[in-house]
């Protein structure tokens, strides 16, 4: 099933094939430095059958990007429906991503996240979409604002989730972005 695809991407469901690179990046330190988990195999095999089963029956999760020039898939971005009360209500959806190294720098995630907010906004008519990340995770804040997402700092928060013997991972930012903002945008960069 593919969702959509942009210049260089096709964004899509997962494959069976790719139960592979599910395990490496939710394993691999370099990719989970702001994560105080690392998932062992059995563990990364159940977050793909989760990841395969919610976009099969919501359509939304975190979508599998796949180059097009070389059909390697190189990681995820997506969309999905959560809730971490007091933070976030039932139903705020988040846009997230996680990419193999070797990709990193090259434009990818910001690529998808975009397209992904045109098809959140404009396909699924949604009010509102956030990001959050731990404070000094200085390159998923940086893809959050070339995607036009703005920091509010009223929103930010310490992740109810994260134990603390890992404290320097519980202070998030939240970055937003409202349906009016986008369409304020959309339309000022097509005139």
């Amino acid at each position: 099933m593919i969702i959509l695809e942009t210049e260089r991407l096709i964004v899509r469901n997962w494959r069976e094939e790719d139960r592979e690179l599910v395990h490496r990046i939710s394993h691999d330190e370099q990719i989970m430095e702001f994560f105080p988990f690392r998932l062992s195999r059995e563990e990364s095999d159940k977050l793909y059958d989760r990841l395969y089963t919610m976009i099969t029956e919501t359509g939304y999760g975190f979508y599998a990007l796949e180059r097009k020039d070389t059909g390697e898939c190189i990681g995820f971005c997506g969309l999905v429906a959560m809730s971490m009360e007091p933070f976030f209500k039932e139903g705020t959806v988040e846009i997230g991503w996680r990419l193999i190294p070797e990709t990193w720098g090259e434009g990818y995630v910001s690529e998808a996240a975009k397209a992904l907010l045109e098809y959140g906004f404009m396909e699924k008519k949604l009010p509102e979409i956030v990001s959050f990340a731990v404070h000094n995770n200085e390159r998923s804040t940086a893809v959050m604002q070339r995607i036009g997402m703005k920091h509010d700092q009223s929103r930010d928060f310490s992740h109810p989730k994260v134990s603390d013997e890992y404290p320097h991972l519980q202070p998030h930012v939240t970055y937003v972005m409202s349906r009016d903002d986008f369409l304020q945008k959309h339309e000022s960069h097509s005139e």
